[in-house]
């Protein structure tokens, strides 16, 4: 009964976090790509290699159901590997759609013809891959109209993350806020369009203004997933273990979790 969770390095322990808090009794089998993060500057046919091989690894793992806990992956990967790869039996969920019904206010299977919704001005924090696929904004202009969306790629907060180099993490947010604040200046709302950046939350709020509502993923993924197994029992996988996965160094990756986590976390190698 196990869901894998798949990201290219530690920002999916956020949602991960968030998941095992709303589905206690389901275990979880997390591979971070650790060895070849970040992805947000990789090209979208190496994202998309990555991404399928990660996912095998989970599939043989016995998760039938895996969550794209990287928007790097969804944006440049999912809709291909929807197409043309992912067998009947197994399913790939991304990361953009519990986003997307939040803003929208309107559930997934709702495809009733794109209406206005209440934000008109919506700022998206992302990294430079996701930003350029322009795939949440292929996917809100499914549901929604006459929203303005002013994406800012936020090159280098992901490898300060990854790097624990929190204070450069910070520093660079709030250059990338004044840097989306120009182009736009009065955002409504704003996304948090990558799993690592739930980690500077108050930073972006605080770098935003208050009068701004942040969506950040982690809590809307795992009420997303809970209602879709609620729908789907059916996907709930063979496997029946607990995992944490890594292509990279498992030592020295558990020793980064656990700071991450602020709990223990033991990787071993994929």
């Amino acid at each position: 009964m196990a869901i894998g969770i798949f990201d290219s390095g530690l920002g999916g322990l956020t949602v991960l976090n968030a998941a095992a808090k709303r589905l206690p009794e389901v275990p979880f089998v997390y591979l971070g790509d650790n060895a070849h993060t970040p992805y947000g500057v990789r090209d979208a046919d190496d994202i998309y290699d990555l991404t399928t091989m990660g996912v095998q690894r989970l599939w043989d793992a016995g998760c039938d159901l895996v969550i794209l806990a990287c928007n790097t992956a969804s944006a440049a990967a999912l809709r291909r590997m929807q197409e043309s790869w992912i067998p009947r039996d197994k399913r790939v969920l991304g990361v953009f759609v519990p986003l997307i019904e939040a803003l929208t206010e309107r559930q997934w299977g709702d495809n009733s013809p794109p209406r206005e919704v209440s934000v008109k001005h919506v700022a998206l924090f992302a990294t430079p891959a996701t930003v350029s696929s322009r795939a949440f904004q292929r996917e809100l202009a499914f549901r929604a109209i006459g929203v303005d969306v002013e994406a800012q790629a936020c090159g280098g907060v992901v490898d300060a993350i990854e790097e624990g180099d929190l204070i450069l993490a910070e520093a660079l947010v709030r250059s990338h806020v004044d840097a989306l604040k120009r182009k736009m200046p009065t955002p409504e709302a704003a996304i948090l369009g990558c799993t690592h950046y739930p980690l500077l939350e108050d930073v972006f709020q605080d770098a935003l203004g208050p009068e701004v509502k942040v969506y950040s993923q982690a809590n809307l993924v795992a009420d997303s997933l809970a209602d879709y197994l609620g729908r789907h029992p059916d996907m709930m996988g063979p496997g029946q273990d607990s995992m944490f996965l890594t292509t990279g160094d498992p030592g020295r990756v558990s020793n980064k979790a656990t700071q991450f986590l602020k709990r223990r976390i033991s990787f071993t190698a994929a």
